[in-house]
């Protein structure tokens, strides 16, 4: 089996952790896509992701799954022992919840910010960026605001409970914290203003899948 996608990046962390916590990193072959160059947005990568965006993986009888959500689900479940998506009905729920809240307001919204308010990866990129905001530079401000907004919400929600979704480490965990990783980049870091966030990434950044495998 295959994955696209491009190591350092945060949705191809997303995945890397995700094989690394379930140990099949060696079922898997990586194959690099050039998103500075923008490979990802060419026909040949379209055909198997049309929204053009990285991880996707491609199973031996040729089926593509993109979206970090529906791989995770795939792979957690590959051992039929699911411990990153829940197992109960309330796991699941709790899990989904808090990874839809990660997505919406932390990778979107470091995301956005990063592609419409920042030179994001470049000029190679400019034309496929969504034309109603283009130039549009205090949009992507105004979700900087929204990712700051989710810093606050999960530091209150760490602050009762050891992760995000409960007492078990989970996808919505791994989003946050790849979330984390963008902004990292951007030079926005969690402040001694989110101490339960702050504590939460330190142990995170342990997890020997996050330490030494996240494809940083």
């Amino acid at each position: 089996m295959k994955i696209y996608d491009t190591p350092g990046f945060p949705n191809p962390a997303r995945i890397r952790i995700v094989l690394a916590e379930k140990g099949l990193e060696q079922l898997f072959q990586f194959v690099p896509v050039n998103l500075i160059a923008a490979e990802h947005k060419q026909p040949a990568f379209l055909a198997k992701n049309p929204n053009g965006v990285v991880p996707v993986l491609e199973l031996d009888d040729g089926t593509y799954i993109s979206e970090c959500v529906a791989i995770t689900e795939y792979l957690d479940n590959l051992d039929a022992d699911p411990v990153l998506t829940g197992k109960t009905p309330r796991e699941k729920a709790m899990i989904h919840m808090m990874q839809k809240r990660a997505d919406d307001w932390m990778i979107d919204g470091i995301g956005i910010y990063f592609h419409y308010a920042t030179p994001g990866l470049g000029d190679a990129l400019q034309p496929f960026k969504a034309p109603e905001w283009a130039g549009r530079k205090e949009w992507g401000e105004r979700q900087l605001e929204k990712f700051k907004n989710g810093l606050r919400y999960f530091d209150g929600i760490l602050a009762k409970t050891p992760y995000l979704a409960g007492d078990q480490f989970s996808m919505a965990d791994i989003t946050v914290y790849a979330a984390l990783l963008h902004a990292a980049f951007l030079n926005i870091t969690v402040t001694d203003e989110y101490p339960a966030l702050k504590a939460w990434q330190a142990k995170v950044a342990e997890r020997p899948s996050v330490k030494n495998r996240s494809g940083q």
